[in-house]
């Protein structure tokens, strides 16, 4: 549910694979170059977003508080249905909207070094589109009205949820934030960035972590906060 709330971890899945030989009679100069700075750009947003992840948790912290302090188990009751797997989606939203928020800068960064970056197979150039569209959608991500969205379904005897959170959760779920298959990139990826790889493996890693185990954390946190099932 939360694989989206880390920022660009997904792209340095092209490096943990083998580097293989460079076959110069497929790949041209603008391939190795855009290959490059992509992984370059990667590595640079990846070690900036496990940086500032104690930025983020504090920030959802926050979130928390906020909803403690104004709706407490305002979904108390509730029963599990589709339509609370709905507020849930809206809550990890929130969760989302939150962490991309802190991180925009970085995110904003990423985008502004990848997006002029082109390669000469067009299935390249169409996964990196669509991969920093999903990324700018996930900073342009507003935090939900929760407290009413859910308080309002309550009040409702826990029929269909608003049409506000019916919205968000369909918004949320289109959003799609997939790299570049590494499929597609390994060929260019040349022995020089090594010493890259090997760090970014160690980062990946910490990243993973942190994402599963502090994400899933997180999200429970504020369900229960709300009151609401996964």
């Amino acid at each position: 549910m939360l694989g989206r709330l880390g920022i660009v971890g997904a792209v340095l899945a092209i490096w943990l694979t083998p580097v293989g030989t460079l076959d110069e009679a497929v790949a041209s100069s603008k391939d190795v170059a855009s290959t490059h700075a992509y992984v370059a750009a990667g590595y640079a947003a990846l070690h900036a977003t496990v940086t500032t992840w104690p930025a983020v948790e504090a920030n959802i912290g926050k979130l928390n508080r906020k909803f403690h302090a104004e709706c407490p188990e305002v979904g108390a009751g509730s029963p599990q249905s589709k339509e609370e797997q709905k507020l849930a989606t809206e809550t990890a939203g929130a969760l989302w909207a939150t962490g991309y928020d802190t991180d925009a800068n970085i995110v904003r960064k990423f985008v502004k070094a990848v997006s002029p970056l082109r390669w000469s197979n067009p299935k390249i150039n169409r996964a990196a589109r669509r991969y920093l569209k999903g990324l700018q959608e996930m900073v342009a991500l507003q935090v939900p009205d929760l407290w009413a969205d859910v308080r309002t379904w309550s009040a409702g005897g826990f029929g269909a949820v608003t049409p506000a959170t019916e919205q968000y959760a369909r918004h949320v779920e289109a959003i799609e934030v997939k790299e570049i298959p590494r499929n597609l990139l390994r060929p260019f990826v040349q022995p020089a960035d090594k010493t890259l790889v090997a760090k970014a493996e160690a980062l990946a890693l910490r990243f993973e972590e942190l994402e599963i185990g502090r994400g899933m954390s997180d999200w429970d946190m504020l369900l229960e906060t709300l009151a609401l099932s996964q």
